[in-house]
């Protein structure tokens, strides 16, 4: 199993910690250091079912900065693949992927029923 997390991110040590305290195995991945490109972005978000908005972190500085509430709606879905894969902080965290699904944010019930 992956985990994408940004260290800093107060959310981030929450799901790790759950993950830890679970005794859930996984692999991590800093998602800043090694961000997702589109390929996996694609493929995550088509395993998931998750409405393509719902990969951007849209209470970052980043995306309020680039305005993209208001520039999404224009933009193609390539292009935003694009856009995500050029920047982690784009993109919404914790992300979980397993065989056959994918869990991003991180809702402990979500996770519980999903990963115990």
């Amino acid at each position: 199993m992956l985990f994408l997390y940004y260290p800093k991110c107060s959310t981030c040590q929450k799901a790790q910690q759950w993950l830890d305290e679970n005794q859930i195995a996984y692999q991590g991945r800093h998602i800043v250091e090694q961000n997702p490109t589109a390929e996996e972005l694609k493929s995550w978000q088509k395993m998931s079912g998750i409405e393509l908005k719902g990969l951007f972190n849209t209470s970052g500085l980043r995306y309020k900065a680039l305005k993209l509430k208001e520039k999404l709606p224009t933009m193609t879905d390539e292009e935003k693949f694009a856009l995500l894969a050029t920047d982690g902080m784009l993109v919404k965290r914790p992300l979980v992927i397993g065989a056959g699904f994918v869990l991003a944010g991180f809702k402990p019930q979500a996770w519980a029923d999903k990963l115990k």
